[in-house]
């Protein structure tokens, strides 16, 4: 009696794509039952000869190995998914890979005049911004020049005013006129008993 095999789900070992004259994607699947490969373009099966003759599929078996591998010999479309499937009865197992045109450094071309655009756009924005604030700035700088400028004319004006004060004092009334002053009795008390004695 032969001993019954292990059943082992279907598992993905290994993918690669390359890019030469065509894109070759290849993908090696391991399980018991040997699992089956299919290949997906956009959603659509592809059968062994291809679709609309773009696409080649060539499979090899060898035990409970399934290696397949599929060649675009046309550009694919931008974003266009390539799905490779491996399959058995205990589980499906599927690499899905993303296709990009050689054109797509056109999306990258794209995508830097949009980032330059924006750029400009901000740069654009805070200038406005700026302008508009400019006003509101200028009045707040003004405001604290004449806050100073007031500050510095009363305190200016205080000294001015204790100055004049002062001169005033100093100076005759009229001129020609003597100062006169008037002294308190017992001021002049004082001083004609400093002179007696």
């Amino acid at each position: 009696m032969l001993p019954l095999l292990q059943l082992v789900p279907a598992k993905l070992l290994n993918s690669s794509c390359s890019l030469k004259k065509t894109l070759q994607c290849s993908c090696s699947f391991h399980g018991i039952p040997t699992p089956s490969v299919q290949w997906w373009m956009g959603g659509v099966p592809v059968g062994v000869d291809g679709m609309d003759g773009s696409l080649q599929v060539t499979s090899t078996v060898l035990g409970p190995w399934a290696n397949s591998t599929i060649s675009l010999t046309e550009e694919p479309e931008m974003g266009m998914r390539l799905l490779c499937e491996g399959k058995n009865q205990n589980r499906t197992h599927a690499l899905s890979i993303l296709l990009m045109s050689r054109k797509s450094s056109l999306a990258s071309q794209a995508f830097v005049k949009g980032l330059i655009q924006g750029a400009i756009y901000a740069g654009v924005v805070i200038a406005l911004l700026f302008l508009c604030l400019l006003p509101l700035i200028v009045k707040h700088i003004r405001k604290k020049q004449v806050k100073k400028a007031a500050a510095i004319r009363a305190k200016n004006s205080s000294k001015v005013r204790a100055s004049q004060e002062l001169e005033m004092s100093l100076k005759p009334e009229e001129p020609g006129k003597p100062i006169v002053t008037t002294f308190s009795e017992s001021h002049i008390l004082e001083k004609q008993d400093k002179r007696a004695s």
